[in-house]
């Protein structure tokens, strides 16, 4: 007889009282809504060269040893607590990379005037995220939208996020990821049909014009 396997509101509530093996099984199932949220978060701040996966990493590590301040019941409070810490490691990790790049250009402008300087405002940095689309990502849909995302090949996952998370058009995402627009709406749309068939009644997905 196959073992049930245990919702995330059980895996919660276990780890609430103790289960280390809960929280990290909980843990794993967030990754990839985790992965999504740093990539919004770190897009045009910090170089590419800066790999999500170490805020992650950080991320769960913070979880592991802040758990017992954990004082929410419902998984919806979770997401929220989880993602108040992924956004302050980023935070972290974006003003370490503004304060480096102090200390080693001299010549350039200020770097508090760029872009990347004005994601330091704690302020702005989360109300710059207040959008339909980062408000969509708050919903629990978006984590399991993350876990079928992570079934499609490089392309396709890639194509979709920045399409339907990151608003991007086509022309947009062909220029990042050096495709021609007729090859990334192609990515889009079997990307598109894969989630479908993933989980037809819960696709939070629509179909664009191209």
């Amino acid at each position: 007889m196959n073992t049930p396997v245990p919702s995330n509101s059980q895996l919660l509530e276990h780890a609430k009282n103790g289960d280390a093996e809960s929280l990290g099984a909980l843990l794993e199932r967030y990754r990839p809504y985790l992965r999504l949220l740093a990539l919004r978060y770190m897009a045009g701040a910090i170089p590419t060269r800066v790999d999500p996966s170490d805020v992650i990493q950080q991320t769960c590590l913070d979880v592991y040893l802040e758990m017992a301040n954990f004082r929410g019941s419902h998984e919806a409070q979770w997401s929220s607590w989880l993602r108040r810490i992924l956004e302050n490691n980023v935070y972290q990790v974006i003003r370490r990379h503004i304060q480096t790049q102090k200390r080693t250009v001299t010549k350039e402008a200020k770097v508090d005037e760029t872009p990347s300087g004005s994601v330091l405002d704690r302020g702005r940095f989360v109300a710059n995220d207040i959008s339909p689309i980062h408000q969509a990502m708050k919903d629990e849909r978006a984590v399991r939208l993350a876990g079928m995302l992570e079934d499609l090949v490089g392309g396709q996952r890639e194509a979709i996020r920045l399409r339907f998370l990151e608003g991007n058009s086509i022309s947009e995402i062909a220029l990042a990821m050096d495709r021609t627009e007729m090859a990334v709406a192609g990515l889009v749309k079997r990307g598109l049909r894969k989630l479908r068939e993933q989980q037809s009644k819960h696709n939070p997905l629509e179909e664009s014009r191209y």
